[in-house]
């Protein structure tokens, strides 16, 4: 591992954050996982336990390994002082325009000269965000998939001022951690999400226009297109909230009205109904079991 960026610092210590601060620090990094909320760093850390205890049961990791892990990883709710000597900052904050904005001039105020700032957002145009900072040529997407200590693929977003320099050590760190980088360009959700969210829209506009029902719709995705998860259990996943996010930006990014959100989705996100993350979606999500059952309002 390269000694000039060894030192990370991971905004957000939600599902995301706290997965990519996991993958640092099992790869060696030094971690600080930052977030406003102190209990959301507690369950953070209990959720890494949790997986690292998982890896030491299956032997892919030892106990030695675990406590390793753990001791190169740290917390804080004070952002300035955890990323003063980051070599690379990952954003991991709520899918939102103005807060990563908010973020990265901050970041931008408070990193050394020569940290590079990631962002692992799902759609937001990297010019966009890089345009809060006066370091443009060091400012990156690095979207990692979820689960994050699973999941191989990081997208590698240049923005329009992002140097080759900075994409050569994000391509280069993404594979020391063991994943494998695809380099995009910056345009609306990318690759992943410009082909995924239209896919599940769709799902959700053909269960609310009657086609099919949940269980139907999934089934056949599964089975006929050998989806290991059907759309709608798989934006239940995501969560709702994240999927109406970034078919917005889609939406708003491209004018085209194949991106706008079905009205469904938008009644469920503004009914609280999120998936996983609220215990109820298309599906039923019952914490600690891994049995499913199809929402009331579509049974």
């Amino acid at each position: 591992m390269s000694e000039a960026m060894k030192r990370v610092a991971v905004i957000g210590a939600g599902t995301m954050g706290n997965g990519i601060a996991h993958v640092f620090a099992q790869s060696g990094h030094t971690v600080t996982l930052v977030d406003v909320q102190a209990a959301a760093l507690e369950r953070a850390q209990a959720t890494i336990d949790r997986n690292l205890d998982r890896l030491v049961a299956k032997e892919r990791i030892s106990a030695e390994d675990k406590a390793a892990t753990l001791d190169r990883l740290s917390t804080s709710t004070e952002m300035h002082g955890a990323v003063a000597d980051a070599d690379l900052v990952v954003e991991a904050a709520t899918e939102r325009l103005d807060l990563k904005l908010k973020i990265f001039e901050q970041l931008d105020a408070a990193a050394p000269e020569h940290c590079i700032l990631a962002t692992n957002t799902s759609s937001i145009s990297i010019t966009k965000i890089a345009a809060a900072t006066k370091r443009p040529a060091q400012v990156i997407g690095m979207h990692f998939m979820n689960p994050v200590p699973i999941m191989k693929l990081v997208e590698v977003i240049r923005g329009y001022d992002t140097s080759d320099a900075t994409t050569a050590t994000t391509v280069a760190l993404s594979k020391q951690l063991g994943k494998v980088p695809v380099e995009v360009n910056d345009y609306p959700g990318f690759v992943a999400n410009r082909i995924l969210m239209p896919m599940i829209n769709e799902a959700i506009c053909s269960l609310h226009e009657g086609v099919a029902g949940v269980a139907e719709i999934d089934e056949v995705m599964k089975l006929g297109m050998a989806h290991p998860m059907g759309p709608l259990h798989l934006a239940d996943f995501i969560g709702l909230d994240v999927c109406l996010s970034i078919l917005r930006v889609l939406h708003d990014g491209f004018g085209q009205p194949k991106y706008a959100p079905c009205p469904l989705l938008v009644n469920m996100v503004t009914a609280g109904k999120l998936g996983v993350k609220s215990g109820e979606g298309f599906y039923v999500h019952t914490k600690g079991s891994k049995d499913i059952q199809v929402a009331p309002a579509f049974s």
